[in-house]
C-alpha cells in the first residue's frame, strides 16, 4: 500500500506536525469589549422593515456575493452587492459570503420557519395566522479558532492571510443584527421551504441561487421565477429616496471627488510631460479615492482631444496636449459605498480656446436648463427634456441640425440632435452609480421626482473629429458637464457645488492651481 502524501498544490507547503502543534501557541487572547455600531447601520432596521412590508408571511435571501477571480489565485477587491449593503449598513470589503436573511414572523410562534419544518400540525401552511413581521439574520463566516487550519492555512479567508475576521458576537454589535455561522445557512433555508415562499435576489451568488433552486426543486416547491424579479425590483424601488445618511454621505462622496479633481488638475504639467497623460489623470484620481474613501465608484473616464466623443473612453492611454480639452468623468466612492458621479471639461492650459468656450457655454446653459427643472413634482423626464431643447437650439443655430428643432425633439419624426448628444441627461445616484437601475418605469423614467432623490444631470455635445457634417473648428471637441443634484423640498440643491462650472470661474480656479502661467 502506498504511503505517498495527497499532492498539495504547487506552490503550498506541507505543514508538519511540529508546526501544527506549534503555530496556535502564545497569542494575546482576542479583544474582549465589543466593537461599536456602524453608522449606517442605525438607518438599516428602516429599511429592513419596508422591504418586510412589501413581503408578508415570506423568507428573504439578499447575499454579498462571493469573492470573484482576477486571475488564478488572486481575487478582485471584494465589493458586496448593493442591497445587501443597503440593508446591513456593511460597506467597504465586507463580508464575502455572507447572506442576509429575512425570516417571516408569524401571530401562533408554530407556524415560523423551524417548528413549519419540524412540527407538520395542522398550522403548517400558515393559514389562519397572521404574519406579524420578519426577524433578520446574517449568515457570514466569523474567525476561525487559532487551532484551525483556516487560520494559517486558508489564502482567501486565513487570518494570517487577510486580517484577523470578527466574531459572530463582534458582527452583532457592528451591525444589530443575530448572527448566524455560515455553515447553518443550507439547513435555515430548507426549514419550512415547501410552506414558506422563499425569494432570492438572483446572481449575486450562484452557488446560493442553485442551493436554493435545487430545494424548490427537491421539495416539490412550485416556482415562478417572477418572485424573485420582484425581490430585487423592490430593494432598487427602495433606494429612490435616500435618508438622512445616505444625504449625508453623498455629500461627502462629492466633496471627497472635488478634492480628486483639484488634485488632478494641479498636476496637469506632469501630465502633459510624461505622455499617456490620460492615464496620469486617471492615476491621480485613484491615489485620492484610494486615500478619501473605498475607491473610485466607476471606471474613471479620462478623455483628452477627440477621446471625449468616445462615451464610455476607460481606455485612458492617450496624451494631454496643450490647447486640448480634457473631459473627466470621475467619483469617488467612500466608505459605506455611496459614490459621487462629476464630469468637468476641463482646458489643459487653463484656458478655453473661443470654440472650445462655444461649445462648453452651450452645454452648460442646457445644464442649468436641466438644473432648473429638477423640482420637487416634476417628472424625472422633464429634465432630460429641458436639457436636450436647448442642445438642439444651439446646434441648429450653428448651422449643424438639419431639421428644425421641434422636428428633432419628436423622437418618432426627427431625433437628429441624438447624433451630438445620443444619452439621457440624468440618472439616479446612490450606492450604485446608476442606482435603482431595477426600478420600475413608472417609478424611474416616467416617475416624479420627490424630495429625498439623488439625480445626476450631465447634457453634453459630442462633435468626432471625422464628423464632416460639423464645422472644421468645431470638430474632435467633445464637452460634458456633470453635477449631482439633490431634490428638496422646494427646489433642488447641487452637492457638487465645490467645483466650479462657470467658463470664466474655472479659468481662475485653474489658474490658481497652475500658476499664472498655465501649463
Amino acid at each position: 500500500m502506498s504511503t505517498q502524501q495527497p499532492r498539495l498544490p504547487n506552490r503550498q507547503t506541507p505543514f508538519s506536525e511540529a508546526f501544527v502543534a506549534f503555530i496556535p501557541t502564545d497569542w494575546e487572547p482576542y479583544a474582549e469589549e465589543l466593537p461599536g455600531r456602524l453608522p449606517a447601520a442605525e438607518f438599516t432596521e428602516a429599511r429592513r422593515d419596508a422591504v418586510s412590508a412589501a413581503f408578508p408571511g415570506e423568507r428573504l435571501v439578499v447575499p454579498a456575493g462571493p469573492l470573484k477571480v482576477r486571475s488564478n489565485d488572486t481575487d478582485y477587491r471584494f465589493r458586496p452587492h448593493s442591497a445587501f449593503a443597503h440593508l446591513t449598513g456593511l460597506g467597504t470589503d465586507r463580508e464575502p459570503d455572507a447572506v442576509l436573511v429575512l425570516e417571516p414572523s408569524f401571530a401562533d410562534a408554530s407556524a415560523t420557519g423551524d417548528d413549519i419544518d419540524a412540527g407538520g400540525d395542522d398550522q403548517g401552511d400558515g393559514a389562519g395566522v397572521e404574519p406579524t413581521g420578519h426577524t433578520a439574520a446574517l449568515y457570514f463566516k466569523p474567525r476561525a479558532p487559532r487551532t484551525d487550519p483556516e487560520f494559517y492555512a486558508d489564502a482567501r479567508y486565513g487570518e494570517m492571510w487577510v486580517g484577523q475576521r470578527e466574531s459572530l458576537e463582534e458582527m452583532t454589535a457592528m451591525t444589530g443584527l443575530a448572527c448566524h455561522p455560515l455553515a447553518d445557512l443550507p439547513a435555515a433555508l430548507t426549514a419550512g421551504i415547501d410552506r414558506v415562499e422563499t425569494r432570492i435576489v438572483r446572481d449575486v451568488d450562484d452557488r446560493l441561487t442553485t442551493l436554493l433552486d435545487e430545494l424548490r426543486r427537491t421539495n416539490d416547491v412550485a416556482f415562478d421565477p417572477c418572485v424573485d424579479v420582484e425581490l430585487a425590483t423592490t430593494l432598487s424601488e427602495l433606494r429612490l429616496i435616500k435618508d438622512e445618511f445616505e444625504i449625508e454621505q453623498m455629500q461627502l462622496a462629492c466633496d471627497d471627488t472635488a478634492v480628486g479633481f483639484e488634485a488632478v488638475a494641479r498636476d496637469f504639467p506632469t501630465a502633459v510631460a510624461n505622455g499617456r497623460g490620460e492615464r496620469w489623470c486617471e492615476g491621480v484620481f485613484s491615489l485620492h479615492a484610494r486615500h478619501r474613501g473605498n475607491d473610485v465608484g466607476y471606471g474613471s473616464i479620462c478623455a483628452s482631444g477627440d477621446h471625449a466623443n468616445t462615451l464610455h473612453w476607460i481606455r485612458n492611454e492617450g496624451d494631454l496636449a496643450d490647447g486640448d480639452l480634457i473631459l473627466m468623468d470621475m467619483g469617488v466612492e467612500v466608505d459605506s459605498l455611496y459614490t459621487a458621479d462629476i464630469t468637468r471639461t476641463l482646458p489643459v492650459n487653463g484656458c478655453f480656446t473661443p470654440a472650445q468656450r462655444k461649445v462648453y457655454e452651450a452645454v452648460l446653459a442646457a445644464q442649468q436648463a436641466g438644473i432648473d427643472a429638477a423640482r420637487p413634482g416634476a417628472k424625472f423626464s422633464d429634465v432630460h427634456t429641458a436639457a436636450i431643447r436647448v442642445v438642439a437650439e444651439h446646434l441648429r443655430a450653428w448651422g449643424v441640425l438639419p431639421v428644425e428643432v421641434e422636428t428633432s425633439l419628436d423622437q418618432l419624426a426627427g431625433g437628429h440632435h441624438r447624433r451630438w448628444m445620443v444619452h439621457g441627461t440624468s440618472h439616479h445616484l446612490g450606492i450604485d452609480v446608476h442606482d435603482c437601475a431595477q426600478a420600475r418605469q413608472e417609478y424611474y423614467r416616467e416617475g416624479t421626482l420627490r424630495p429625498g432623490m439623488v439625480i445626476t444631470v450631465e447634457p453634453g455635445i459630442y462633435f468626432k473629429a471625422t464628423d464632416i457634417l460639423v464645422p472644421a473648428e468645431l470638430r474632435g471637441i467633445g464637452v460634458r458637464i456633470e453635477d449631482d443634484i439633490l431634490i428638496t423640498e422646494d427646489g433642488a440643491r447641487i452637492l457638487s457645488d465645490k467645483l466650479p462650472r462657470d467658463p470664466d470661474a474655472v479659468e481662475a480656479w485653474l489658474a490658481d492651481l497652475l500658476g499664472s502661467t498655465g501649463a
